[in-house]
Formats: C-alpha cells, sequence, structure tokens
C-alpha cells in the first residue's frame, strides 16, 4: 500500500518547475497548501499563486 505526502508532493512540483525553468506549476489545492504557498511567498520564494 502506498501513501502520498501532499506538501512533498507540493514542494517537489515546485523543485522540478524550478529546475526545468517553468514559469508556472499546476498544483492541486488545499487549504494547508494554500497556507504553505502563502508563507512561501511573504519569504520570496514565490512570485504569487492563486
Amino acid at each position: 500500500m502506498s501513501l502520498t505526502d501532499p506538501v512533498a508532493d507540493m514542494l517537489t512540483r515546485l523543485r522540478n518547475a524550478l529546475q526545468a525553468k517553468k514559469k508556472d506549476v499546476n498544483i492541486p489545492s488545499s487549504r494547508m497548501k494554500v497556507e504553505i504557498a502563502k508563507i512561501l511567498k511573504d519569504e520570496g520564494y514565490i512570485k504569487n499563486f492563486r
């Protein structure tokens, strides 16, 4: 049985997009991910999210 970690998945998608020099990344949303994205934006790691 395999379990998924949504936060690790989000961070992996961001890291992979950065390495591939992508401007946009599509990530399934949840309340927790939105809060993490707010922190990443406040700290300057990402430009914006919606």
